[in-house]
């Protein structure tokens, strides 16, 4: 097989990981491959912890295959994972492939200079000077969908939730974390625990890219010492 399949361990290990605290993915979140000038609307690999009725239509198995790239966005709510939208006003959008010919000038030179400075990559609207301008031309641009919003998502019973999100690199020997802040455990209490011997085992592995680095470095001073040593016997 060139790939190991999503299903397993990862989806399920999840799972049983927030069932050993008592707590839920969060519904409808995506973790997903990343490539270059493309969002988590564009890839056909797409990891959905929780699905929502409609995702379960859509869901495929994936495969992860060596030298491919994810992020993994993984929220974790105390409630049962239910979400709505917050109060709070969207600031951040995306650009579709949708076609519609704008009426308002504002609106022409906002989705102008949306195409110009972001392409199809999101954008918050503090990136405009004159943001209540920019906001003039939103409307236009987002009710014939040229653009999409990212609504604040909330728990849907106001429960605290929870997001772990970094970058992991698939390679031939393992998988490595490149990013995103580790959990301080000494900042939190709970009577619950893991007890999986599987899940444990696979906690205990590491994903830290340092202890690999640490072992090129060594082989690499390695190779220049052997250079030096046969250089010195020449003369």
């Amino acid at each position: 097989s060139s790939g190991i399949n999503a299903e397993w361990p990862l989806r399920p290990g999840i799972q049983k990981i927030t069932d050993s605290y008592k707590c839920t993915p969060l519904e409808g979140m995506l973790s997903y491959q990343i490539k270059r000038y493309q969002t988590e609307a564009d890839t056909d690999k797409q990891i959905v912890l929780n699905p929502s009725e409609s995702q379960k239509k859509e869901i495929k198995n994936i495969e992860f295959a060596v030298h491919e790239v994810y992020a993994m966005d993984v929220f974790v709510t105390s409630g049962n994972g239910k979400t709505k939208e917050h109060e709070a006003t969207t600031t951040v959008y995306r650009r579709t492939e949708e076609t519609y010919l704008l009426k308002m000038k504002a609106s022409r030179a906002f989705y102008s200079d949306v195409c110009n400075r972001f392409t199809l990559m999101p954008f918050t609207l503090r990136a405009f000077e004159e943001e209540t301008k920019a906001r003039m031309g939103l409307k236009e641009c987002v009710t014939h969908e040229l653009l999409q919003a990212y609504p604040v998502q909330m728990d849907a019973e106001a429960n605290p939730v929870a997001q772990f999100k970094f970058t992991v690199l698939v390679v031939p020997n393992g998988n490595i974390r490149i990013n995103g802040g580790l959990l301080d455990t000494a900042t939190c209490k709970t009577e619950n625990k893991i007890e999986d011997k599987e899940i444990l085992s696979l906690l205990a592995q590491s994903a830290n890219r340092k202890a690999g680095g640490k072992k090129k470095k060594k082989k690499a001073k390695s190779a220049v010492d052997e250079a030096k040593s046969e250089a010195a016997e020449v003369n």
